[in-house]
């Protein structure tokens, strides 16, 4: 019986870990990370998605260097992207960097692009219904 329970917590705790990994960047190659953030994307909500797709995509466009860049987002949950991601806007807003400085807060940016890719999503649904009839 002590044998069943041990292998029992044994398992759990595999299994525990297992399903935690999920829920992290794999940064140990590009293709690692970007099958990762693509899983990870799919399981937030919908109205988390863009953020953190936008979120990890920033970071990208920050950090030129590969090997830094995967060191950088290498085991970092959704939540922690967003929040290095948070940390470019603000120093290139800052900076004066115009693609920033167009919005007032990380917020409205993540909006605009939310509608953006809605206006894109409702294009594809009626090109694809008009070409149906």
């Amino acid at each position: 019986m002590k044998k069943i329970s041990i292998m029992l917590m044994v398992v759990s705790l595999a299994f525990l870990t297992a399903c935690n990994n999920g829920q992290k960047i794999n940064g140990h190659t590009n293709k690692t990370a970007f099958k990762s953030v693509k899983i990870l994307k799919n399981r937030l909500l919908p109205e988390n998605r863009i953020e953190f797709e936008v979120a990890f995509w920033t970071i990208r466009d920050d950090i030129k260097d590969d090997k830094q860049f995967l060191s950088t987002v290498d085991g970092k949950t959704p939540e922690e992207i967003i929040a290095i991601a948070k940390e470019i806007y603000q120093q290139r807003k800052t900076a004066g960097v115009q693609e920033y400085t167009q919005y007032k807060t990380w917020e409205e940016m993540i909006t605009r692009f939310g509608r953006e890719r809605l206006e894109q999503d409702n294009r594809k649904s009626t090109k694809k219904e008009s070409s149906q009839e």
